[in-house]
This record gives C-alpha cells, structure tokens and sequence, in this order.
C-alpha cells in the first residue's frame, strides 16, 4: 500500500519499490507511530475536525493493532513503503473508510518527526538506566578495590594511586556522559506534530493539545525547521559515541592490566573466550569488541553529519537513513554498556601484584621533590636534585627509599632521617589529598 500515486501515470519500478521502502527498518516504530496516531485523531476530534463517532471507530482500530502486534497475532510484515502505510492500511481494514480520515492536516513529514522523537526520548531512558546500573557497579567494584598500585603517563609507571581511584576516574567520565544524555533530551523536548509537510495547515488544529497528550514540554514552532530537524539524533549519537569512546578506554585499560605483563587483574571466564589452537588462551573478546565496536558508532556519527550538511530545507528523502543510524548507534551503546558492567561486576583484582608494582620506577620521585620544597628548596631545583637521585639509583639499580641517609644527604645536606616516612611508598597515600584515593 502507498499513501500516494493520484498524479502518477504509471506504476513505480519494481527494484525503485524495493529500493525506496523503509518498512524492515521503521518497523520499529510502530508503537510510537500508534502513540502519535491516537493523539492527532484525539486532537482532531477536539477541534471538530472529525466527529467523535469517527474518532472513536480510528483510535479503537489503533488500539485493537497495537494489541494484536504485542501478542503477535498481527505480524509487522508485507508489502508496505513503511510503517506508516502498514498501520493506515490496518486501520481501514478495521474500521473501514472512516479510517482514511486519520491522516488529515497530517503529513508524513511530521509523522515521522514525531515517531522518532518519541522513540528517541524513549530510548535515551533506557540509556541512562543502562549507565546508572554501570555506574552503580564501577562505585561498588572501586569500594572493594583500595589497593595501591602505579598511576601512568604516557603508559610509563608515574605516581602511586590506588584502583579505587583508577575506577572512579570511569565513574567521573559516565557521569558526565549521564548529564550529556540528559541535556540532550531536554533540548529535543518539543512535538513537531502539526507542522505537516513543511507550511502547516488551513485545518483550525490545536498543537498544545498533541504536544501535551504526547507529553512533549512544548510545541516545536517553526514548521520547516520541525519537518527538517534532525538535531536530536545527531546530538543523541554523538553522546554515545562519547560514551562508547569511555567504554573503549577502560577496555584497553584492562585488556593491557590482564596481560601476564601486569597481571593486575582477571577477567572472569564469562566475558572471555578462548583459542582454536591454543589450549592455554584466555582472550579479553569482550574488551576488544567493545573496543571496536566503538568505530561503528564514530562511523554512524560521521554518516548522519554528511547526509544532513548540505540539505535545503525542507524534508528531503535522505533523512530516511537517519533511522538506520541511530538504531544501530542505540543497540550497540546499549549492548558495550551491558558487556562492560558484566566485566566490572566479575572482575578479579590482583592486589598483591598491583602493590609490588608500586616499589619499581621511581614512583616516590614527586614526593621526594616536594619534601625538598618544604625544607626551603624551590621546586625547579628539587626537580633537578631528585633527577640526580633517580639516574644514581638506575646506575645501583636500587629504589630512592632502598638508599641510606648518608647516600641522599650527598645529594643534599637538606635532607633529614624523617624523609623516609615521607616517600615510602606505604606513607605516601597518607598525605595531602591523597587519603581521597583511599
């Protein structure tokens, strides 16, 4: 069935048929579609458009669908352009020809707009909930993990932190990407439903009924920008492909903190796979999909960039392949979001070799400077003193705490005996803000 063809002589192109159809991808709609269809019929009822008789035969048809494709009785299958035309066809199937009264002073343009801003909203929930549980997780992981081990730059061995710590920093990072999520939705708060193909309509609507009924914040005003907005969606994935690019720095954290090279933590058998011709292989599979994974996701961000850069207003065909990317954007974000928490919950912490980490590379170094500092030294020539200090011990092959008194006061007279209770590395996350680590 087609929603149009009046002006058209002949019969469109079998293959232009197929290749024209959004129907396998905005199925997926057909909930939000119904959602919006009851409320514009409501709506039109209201301003006496349609009789209450009429509306009442249309939304019970609409209800009646959405009953029988919950318990599958009424299959989301056919010969349909899109979903829009599935669930008309099914509606005068019902309720006969008054059904082909539901689609006044309506377009498919807004139609659209509003199936997708609906689901979107709908969605991004979900998200968020998928997040919290992370979230959740990683604050409960990081509360069982107050062992110190080395902190790095440039994936050298720098300061003592603890994992605790290490955790939380993921814990800052999805919180923000919470917050991302969040404000988006709030900005993508208004119903573009009334705005019909692009110039609205001679009908006496009333947008602030739908818009309220639909549970939108307000009324999506201009409606060529309405008809054309695709904003949401753009914002919408470029949060998750900040999040998946959250998600994927913590997998190479510990895909590399897994190595028998560290051998910090293990991955329990659950997220992990094993070899076809290597017995003894554990391999981190879930860390390295999610990993890249988050490719598809910068992949889809930069495809609805470029589809929507240089369109004219107002509604253009292109914004079809919207949908394609974000529903894929959403199942993955949400599917990495899933794995990574199940990796977090069944993580086992080595602590024993996460703390032996922290007595090789010089990690007291810092405090060594800073000690000097509080002794009267400025801190450019502490730098440079404790630079003196660490090139002796690479030449002895010894830790700065492994030197006698006698050895560091050759570096300079300033240093005392209680300098050893200031860089041991056991004393160091006692002092100034670092106890927060704890």
């Amino acid at each position: 069935m087609k929603l149009w063809g009046g002006r058209f002589k002949t019969e469109e192109d079998s293959f232009m048929d197929k290749f024209n159809s959004s129907f396998n991808i905005d199925q997926r709609l057909w909930e939000q579609d119904i959602k919006g269809s009851i409320a514009h019929v409501s709506m039109l009822s209201k301003c006496h458009i349609l009789s209450s008789d009429e509306a009442e035969k249309i939304i019970k048809a609409l209800e009646q669908i959405h009953s029988e494709i919950l318990n599958g009785t009424l299959l989301l299958e056919g010969e349909f352009e899109d979903i829009h035309s599935f669930l008309e066809y099914q509606v005068t199937q019902k309720a006969g020809a008054v059904g082909k009264k539901m689609h006044t002073a309506r377009s498919r343009n807004d139609q659209v707009a509003l199936d997708m801003k609906l689901y979107v909203k709908l969605s991004g929930q979900e998200v968020l909930k998928a997040l919290k549980k992370l979230i959740s997780t990683i604050e409960k992981k990081s509360n069982e993990s107050s062992f110190p081990m080395p902190g790095y730059t440039h994936l050298q061995r720098a300061q003592i932190v603890t994992f605790k710590y290490h955790l939380m920093a993921y814990y800052e990072m999805l919180t923000r990407d919470m917050k991302r999520i969040e404000n988006a939705l709030s900005i993508m708060d208004t119903c573009p439903l009334g705005s019909c193909a692009l110039a609205g309509t001679t009908y006496p609507i009333d947008r602030e009924f739908t818009a309220a009924m639909l549970e939108f914040d307000a009324v999506q005003k201009n409606t060529m920008d309405s008809v054309s907005d695709r904003d949401y969606i753009i914002e919408m994935i470029s949060a998750f492909s900040i999040i998946m690019m959250h998600l994927s720095r913590l997998s190479e954290e510990f895909i590399i903190f897994s190595t028998k090279e560290f051998d910090f933590i293990a991955l329990s058998d659950a997220y992990s796979t094993g070899s076809s011709i290597m017995p003894q292989k554990k391999n981190p599979d879930s860390l390295e999909l999610v990993r890249g994974k988050t490719g598809r996701l910068y992949g889809n961000l930069m495809g609805i960039l470029t589809t929507m850069k240089a369109l004219p207003l107002t509604y253009n065909k292109d914004m079809q392949e919207d949908k394609q990317y974000y529903f894929e954007s959403l199942d993955t974000v949400i599917d990495c979001i899933t794995i990574i928490e199940g990796v977090v919950s069944t993580l086992t912490v080595k602590s024993e070799n996460m703390e032996k980490a922290t007595k090789g590379g010089f990690l007291n170094a810092t405090e060594l400077a800073d000690y000097l500092v509080k002794q009267g030294i400025a801190f450019r020539d502490a730098h440079s003193i404790v630079g003196q200090v660490v090139k002796h011990c690479e030449a002895k092959a010894l830790e700065i705490d492994q030197l006698s008194l006698e050895e560091l006061k050759a570096f300079s007279p300033h240093i005392k005996e209680d300098v050893y209770s200031y860089i041991e590395p056991s004393s160091i996350l006692k002092q100034g803000t670092k106890p927060d680590m704890l």
